[in-house]
């Protein structure tokens, strides 16, 4: 049995710089009405760096709703129509100052299924190459080197939290355990 839901309405709540809100009316797959809340958000992107010392660059930044600091691979929003890929190789450079010679695609996630549509695209980075850091306007954060295996100890401890950051470093670790990175 396949499961849809049908648009009936939608009532934009609010319109901002980086996210809008609407409240949708729907018709369930068995016929009666519900509503929706829903976030748009114009997607991201984060790039995990992989030193030839099996170092991961890792920022950390003061995040709001949280009141903290989280530590966290590079990353970025994504402007309407911009490249995955290009704004990944931007966000490494402009936050941790560093090119990369080789890029590979860690897939996609979508972080917030229930109620809002960003999507992740995730890659990890190897032959890092020091250019200079340029931050955005307004965007404090630090540059930390941490050894890939304590940063995989540290997902499984819960010390990392932030979903884009656990799913790349269990990917990366997956794909080193295959002998693919």
């Amino acid at each position: 049995m396949a499961f849809s839901e049908k648009t009936l309405n939608v009532k934009t709540i609010f319109e901002g710089k980086i996210i809008n809100v609407h409240v949708d009316g729907v018709e369930l797959s068995d016929g009666k009405k519900s509503f929706r809340e829903v976030v748009e958000h114009s997607g991201g992107v984060c790039v995990a760096p992989l030193t030839d010392d099996d170092e991961l660059l890792m920022v950390r930044q003061f995040r709001y709703p949280f009141y903290r600091e989280l530590l966290e691979v590079p990353a970025g929003k994504l402007e309407k129509g911009e490249d995955p890929l290009a704004a990944g190789i931007r966000e490494l450079e402009e936050e941790c100052g560093v090119v990369a010679d080789k890029i590979v695609s860690l897939g996609e996630i979508y972080p917030t299924v229930a109620y809002c549509s960003e999507i992740i695209y995730m890659f990890a980075a190897k032959g890092l190459n020091k250019t200079h850091q340029h931050l955005d306007e307004g965007e404090f954060l630090g540059i930390e080197k941490i050894k890939f295996n304590e940063a995989l100890a540290m997902v499984m401890d819960g010390k990392i939290r932030d979903a884009k950051t656990v799913t790349a470093i269990l990917k990366i670790a997956r794909l080193k355990q295959d002998g693919v990175l």
